[in-house]
């Protein structure tokens, strides 16, 4: 996979860490949770390598508490982190929709958005677009 990330040209890999929420935030393990973050958090340097100069954007798809009573979907919240690697760090501060990371990807890979959801903050990354 880092082979692939860090081929030329505009690109979009999209990957689902399923297990942090089937295997632990569902099963209201937060040992396991921990666990499972700690072994990605150590990977994550080789992917920033593989993205050198690009947008790199971590999120879920709904938020999860592994430690509520529920194995619902428990936080009203979806988090996101999105991280450019040249330059300073951006606070994108709450997002008024997780349509907001739609209209990013486009942008970021030359697409049109004609949707009309979502508000693209490519702009605020400083990555540049095609």
């Amino acid at each position: 996979m880092l082979e692939f990330l860090s081929r030329p040209g505009p690109a979009l890999t999209f990957a689902n860490l399923v297990d942090f929420d089937s295997e632990y935030g569902h099963r209201n393990d937060p040992e396991g949770y921990a666990r499972c973050v700690e072994v990605f958090d150590r990977r994550l340097p080789e992917v920033f390598d593989a993205l050198a100069g690009a947008a790199f954007f971590l999120t879920g798809d709904h938020g999860c508490d592994p430690t509520t009573p529920s194995t619902d979907h428990s936080r009203e919240l979806t988090p996101l982190l999105g991280a450019r690697f040249t330059g300073d760090a951006v606070d994108l501060q709450m997002r008024s929709s997780f349509a907001d990371l739609g209209a990013t990807v486009g942008d970021l890979l030359g697409l049109p958005t004609s949707s009309g959801a979502g508000t693209s903050f490519a702009g605020e990354l400083q990555v540049p677009t095609p």
